[in-house]
């Protein structure tokens, strides 16, 4: 079994900012800190050096920003893709959407505390995703509009399973969770979704999130 602590950069232009969350990081067992940054160029050079599993990104940064760095380091065209979480102060509908689209494998309110901030980290290293609650919250209560989305271009439709499934996930509902209410096997959802970021061009889950926000599923 691997034991290693998840390996963390944080890019903030705050110096108290990134000591705060060296401490909060570093006292957690399975967590270290291996590097700071306080531009997001610098960031950038330190996480393709470093190659840490999870870069925290501020997004308003000196030189490169937070939106700009989750695409060099986590969006189609990079090389070695990498799991960022953004962490800002800012709470705008454009970041988030950005963010999302770019690559991000989560989005956190600075205010959300030291127990999200934690949560995050572990979900982006397991291949899940946190938003904070306050975003996503607004984001559902925007898109009212019930709609059923066919396929970009030649790509094949989602079912209507893979549809409620995609509901149910952008609602923040993990593989265990939609198991349990459409009585079906954590195994078959964790196939469903595969299928779904395979037919929509998603890399993850909170690309099939950003997908169903933006087509109103």
């Amino acid at each position: 079994m691997n034991t290693a602590p998840i390996r963390v950069l944080i890019a903030d232009d705050q110096e108290s900012i990134r000591g705060a969350f060296r401490i909060i990081l570093d006292a957690q067992p399975d967590i270290h800190v291996i590097g700071e940054a306080a531009n997001g160029e610098t960031a950038v050079e330190l996480a393709r050096h470093l190659k840490p599993d999870v870069v925290l990104a501020d997004i308003r940064m000196p030189r490169v920003d937070g939106l700009e760095l989750t695409r060099l380091l986590a969006g189609p065209d990079a090389p070695t893709p990498m799991r960022v979480v953004v962490v800002t102060t800012f709470d705008l509908d454009e970041y988030v959407h950005t963010a999302l689209r770019n690559g991000a494998s989560g989005f956190l309110l600075k205010r959300s505390g030291p127990t999200l901030l934690i949560e995050a980290i572990r979900a982006a290293v397991a291949g899940d995703a946190l938003i904070s609650p306050q975003i996503t919250v607004r984001l559902l209560r925007e898109l009212t509009k019930p709609a059923v989305v066919p396929a970009r271009g030649d790509r094949e439709p989602l079912t209507e399973r893979e549809l409620e499934i995609v509901r149910r996930l952008a609602d923040g509902g993990t593989n265990a969770e939609i198991a349990a209410g459409l009585f079906i096997a954590a195994g078959t959802v964790k196939n469903h979704i595969a299928n779904i970021q395979r037919k929509i061009g998603a890399r993850n889950r909170v690309g099939i999130a950003a997908w169903a926000w933006e087509h109103r599923v």
